[in-house]
């Protein structure tokens, strides 16, 4: 097996818990675009990316890739010609946690490099 360069967030050592619909709102209104999706377990927080093509589409969902692999956190993703849905939420505490925030926030610093 190939050793990876690009270190993982290990969430095994960290408890994580569903926010508070407070908490979400919170975390929510620091966030430009994301909107709330779902209900339940299956509430989530999701945007849609607009780019000139497919070309940069790509490249987008590449960047949400490493962003994804690097917090070991995957979101579910939407792809088409010149846009893409991205949509966060943690399975293992059935709602939403701190960690769907923070990738959504690293995937809009990311757009800031670009």
């Amino acid at each position: 097996m190939t050793e990876t360069h690009l270190p993982k967030q290990d969430w095994s050592t960290q408890s994580r818990r569903a926010l508070s619909a407070s908490e979400v709102v919170t975390q929510l209104s620091q966030l430009t675009g994301w909107v709330l999706s779902g209900d339940g377990a299956d509430v989530a927080i999701e945007k849609t990316f607009r780019f000139a093509n497919y070309y940069e589409t790509m490249a987008f969902v590449n960047g949400v890739a490493l962003v994804a692999h690097t917090q070991d956190h995957h979101p579910d993703l939407s792809v088409h010609y010149n846009r893409c849905v991205v949509r966060f939420n943690t399975h293992d505490v059935h709602g939403l946690s701190v960690t769907d925030f923070e990738c959504a926030r690293r995937i809009e610093a990311m757009l800031q490099l670009a």
